[in-house]
């Protein structure tokens, strides 16, 4: 019979490309990771690993039987979910991480409610861009993760994927821009306007000079933010046209601090939820992700609702 430890520990073998690379992820001794693998390739009485300066590489046996363990690692997980009650836990705790829009704007009230609905567990969050979310997945410095847009193909096929919902992303300006008195705008137009922008090489900045190049639309850069609320300080008290998401804009244009712009296009990005394909989601990562969803859920069935998500369960 398999052992689900061995097998855990050859998935991350696997990934890391090494035995010392598997120890540090899995907080062990690089010769007890070598000790387990040398057990279970003689259990198995195949070579699963050609072993070279630089590191491991996997046999054609290797191959298959990680094919084989990250359906195992992936079944045992969801077994354990199916018949354990987050809520009967004495304790845990859940490292998450998220791309910085979220982490201002929607990270903190899913995990308020979250903790008073679990008080025994915690939480802790971090705030990093897109790659730095993927880099610390694969690190298992992080156990769940939450991102807008895409994963570059690399971290695609080190992760696994699931969309939350998509996020509509709105053109703003403020009172002193000529747009103000307008109700929509294309594209087209936006051409040589003044933009308030993320920093140059975020998957947000990436993503809006790719549409707006795509129709026509070169802006003048007047200034460059690491952060949303920089953003919409900006727009809000200039000339100078924002795009932001709609979750980080409900309270200006409630006030009528900022006006949204239909455009001719609509502009959305995707909100993901990442974790790592080689280790399985943990049961309390599993409720997090499922509170998160229907947090999400309800939000877009009643989007007016800004403040706390009291009726969110876990699906």
């Amino acid at each position: 019979m398999f052992d689900l430890h061995k097998l855990q520990i050859f998935a991350q073998v696997a990934q890391a490309g090494s035995f010392s690379g598997a120890a540090e992820r899995l907080f062990m001794s690089q010769p007890a990771v070598s000790q387990h693998m040398k057990e279970l390739e003689e259990a198995l009485g195949v070579q699963l690993f050609r072993r070279g300066r630089r590191g491991v590489a996997l046999t054609a046996e290797g191959r298959t039987l990680l094919d084989y363990a990250q359906r195992i690692l992936a079944l045992a997980a969801e077994a354990e979910s199916a018949v354990l009650n987050v809520a009967n836990l004495a304790g845990g705790q859940l490292n998450v991480g998220a791309t910085p829009g979220v982490s201002a704007y929607l990270l903190p009230d899913w995990i308020r409610d979250f903790q008073e609905r679990y008080p025994q567990l915690v939480v802790t969050a971090q705030t990093a861009t897109t790659p730095g979310i993927a880099a610390q997945l694969v690190a298992r410095l992080l156990d769940l993760g939450f991102i807008e847009g895409d994963l570059d193909a690399a971290d695609a096929s080190r992760l696994d994927a699931r969309v939350l919902c998509d996020v509509p992303q709105l053109v703003v300006v403020g009172p002193k821009h000529p747009f103000w008195s307008r109700e929509s705008v294309m594209l087209e137009e936006l051409d040589g306007q003044a933009f308030i922008m993320r920093q140059p090489g975020s998957q947000s900045r990436l993503w809006l000079d790719r549409i707006l190049e795509a129709h026509g639309a070169r802006p003048r850069v007047a200034a460059e933010f690491d952060n949303l609320e920089a953003i919409k300080r900006s727009v809000a008290g200039g000339a100078a046209i924002g795009v932001l998401p709609a979750y980080a804009m409900r309270a200006e244009l409630q006030a009528g601090a900022l006006r949204a712009l239909q455009t001719d296009v609509p502009l959305t990005r995707a909100l993901r939820a990442v974790w790592d394909k080689s280790a399985p989601l943990s049961p309390i990562a599993r409720a997090f992700l499922a509170f998160a969803d229907a947090c999400v859920y309800e939000a877009h069935v009643r989007p007016s609702h800004a403040g706390r998500y009291a009726r969110a369960t876990t699906r």
